[in-house]
């Protein structure tokens, strides 16, 4: 089963890293059917057969997200890893670089904070900046986000949009609809603002899906964590600007934690899902 066309992907590529390159408020792409489809139709099925409430899921709820994830690799089904095999391959890394300009990517093993995500009704996630030193590789350096959505069916109306803010958080660039095999890949910075922070609202049967992959490079020497910054959006309440802070500093604190102590998500997931 052929989970990417490389010679649409090849045939498209000088339009595309014009576009990558050249995007506002930082180098990002929105590239619809990316996947063969018979791949993406399998992809989701398998999603479905892997509820997110299982306990091989870890819960991320805390007061800037609530979304289930799951990094575990031998918990995927067969099409999901063949799927993120893939989207390791060196022929897909080559052609990443080719896209963003960015020699030495790397895929990650550990899918720290990637993987398979799941938001239901009442879910979210605040505009934010990515953790760019991985939590437990020092010298890795985040490099690139790649987001593969896998919502049929979707309706704006539920919310959902991926938000994509300029440097500052002075105005919001760019709203993406999460829908069915479209993928989105940008450079992540310190200034690359991003998260879908407004709540879901769509039924009970339904959830936002995607499938959330991250490039390292090696800087070659132990990097400062920088773990992920949220920020409250302009218009947003005195209040809110002040919870998102703290719950900030109580995640760059787990951060630490990560990298310098045995505990991680698995195990906290244990513990919140006992509560």
């Amino acid at each position: 089963m052929a989970v990417l066309d490389y010679k649409n992907l090849a045939a498209r590529l000088p339009s595309d890293m014009e576009t990558f390159r050249n995007s506002d408020p930082f180098p990002y792409i929105v590239i619809d059917n990316f996947l063969e489809n018979e791949s993406a139709e399998l992809l989701l099925k398998e999603f479905g057969q892997t509820p997110s409430d299982g306990g091989s899921w870890n819960q991320y709820t805390h007061f800037n997200e609530r979304k289930s994830g799951l990094t575990r690799m031998d918990a995927m089904g067969e099409i999901t890893r063949s799927v993120i095999d893939e989207l390791s391959s060196p022929e897909f890394i080559g052609w990443l670089s080719e896209l963003s300009g960015i020699e030495g990517l790397m895929p990650d093993p550990d899918l720290d904070g990637g993987g398979l995500h799941e938001i239901k009704a009442g879910g979210f996630l605040n505009i934010h900046t990515d953790f760019l030193s991985h939590t437990e590789r020092p010298h890795w350096r985040r490099q690139l986000n790649l987001l593969l959505y896998l919502n049929k069916g979707w309706q704006r109306e539920w919310n959902g949009d991926l938000e994509l803010w300029g440097e500052g958080m002075e105005f919001q660039a760019a709203s993406i609809e999460p829908l069915f095999n479209r993928c989105v890949i940008f450079h992540t910075t310190e200034k690359s603002f991003h998260g879908h922070p407004v709540p879901v609202e769509c039924p009970e049967y339904a959830s936002r899906k995607s499938l959330a992959l991250y490039y390292f490079s090696d800087a070659g020497v132990p990097l400062k964590l920088k773990p992920t910054y949220y920020k409250a959006k302009p218009d947003e309440s005195v209040t809110k600007h002040v919870l998102v802070a703290l719950d900030r500093w109580l995640v760059r604190a787990y951060s630490f934690l990560k990298r310098y102590t045995p505990l991680n998500d698995s195990i906290v997931s244990k513990f919140t899902r006992k509560k």
